[in-house]
């Protein structure tokens, strides 16, 4: 099956009350991981591809990945650009073969972030490559991108309204209490917030930062026009304890297939967990 956009997906999730699965992929154990459990639920995936995912594995490796696993399962899979920062850097993953981007103009004055993303829809939206765009910053750290805790703030309902009116971007990333990376306790999220931006921009909502988040959390952001969660950190904290606990049991081994091998399982298992409950499952 060819990779398909993440503006697609959504528009079914968004008819079935549920959210898709957006995976962050960082190297080949974490892409079959990604694929398998798709498979095992049924399930439609987004495979996202951050900046330091691209740094480490490089442009060409993701994309080719990403293709083998689309073209050998079943369920629709969409790649997607995780914060893009930079207008040439959209360019290049969309030549690569990416069917979805996130440009992430959320540090800059309103009117630059429209500007920008505007530009990009430009040339994403004529040859079928979805947009999702940014709107208040998500605290915590992914990658190269770094967001102090009091730099964070949430996404103000009118703008949310301005900048969908004026952009028609396909997927909307709001800040409402999430954050990246590890939590040091838990998340409170602003439903009422997110109830009122979802309410106006009449597109689907993404959810960055939710590792961490507790399940009834998700639940209720669903129900609440939440159509795309995102999980990265989870998935490396499965797939870290696999690999760690082989190495503990045998400090000698050496081969890196049994090492990395149950590190993927255990990412499997994660990923499926996730699945069901965004409610995806059999909904490929």
């Amino acid at each position: 099956m060819a990779l398909v956009s993440v503006a697609e997906l959504l528009a079914k999730a968004e008819a079935g009350g549920y959210a898709v699965g957006a995976f962050n992929a960082n190297n080949m154990e974490i892409v079959q991981a990604i694929a398998m459990a798709a498979e095992k639920e049924n399930s439609p995936v987004i495979m996202q591809a951050s900046q330091g995912a691209i740094k480490y594995a490089g442009l060409e490796y993701i994309v080719g990945l990403v293709r083998i696993a689309a073209e050998t399962t079943h369920v629709p899979i969409a790649l997607h650009l995780d914060h893009g920062t930079s207008f040439d850097q959209v360019v290049r993953c969309i030549r690569s073969g990416f069917s979805s981007v996130m440009y992430d103009g959320s540090q800059l004055p309103l009117e630059e972030n429209i500007r920008i993303t505007q530009k990009v829809i430009e040339i994403s939206r004529p040859i079928g490559v979805s947009v999702e765009g940014e709107l208040g910053h998500i605290g915590g750290t992914e990658d190269d991108i770094s967001v102090d805790e009091k730099d964070a703030h949430y996404t103000d309902p009118d703008e949310a309204l301005t900048f969908v009116r004026e952009t028609g971007v396909d997927a909307l990333a709001i800040g409402i209490g999430t954050a990246h990376g590890q939590y040091k306790g838990e998340p409170k999220l602003d439903f009422e917030r997110l109830e009122k931006i979802s309410k106006l921009v009449n597109v689907p909502i993404v959810l960055h930062g939710s590792s961490g988040v507790p399940d009834e959390a998700i639940r209720r952001a669903i129900s609440l026009g939440v159509r795309k969660v995102n999980i990265d950190t989870n998935i490396r904290e499965a797939f870290v304890a696999g690999a760690r606990k082989v190495l503990e049991d045998n400090p000698a081994e050496i081969d890196p297939r049994k090492i990395l091998g149950p590190g993927k399982e255990g990412a499997i298992e994660l990923i499926r967990e996730k699945i069901r409950l965004f409610g995806s499952g059999g909904k490929a």
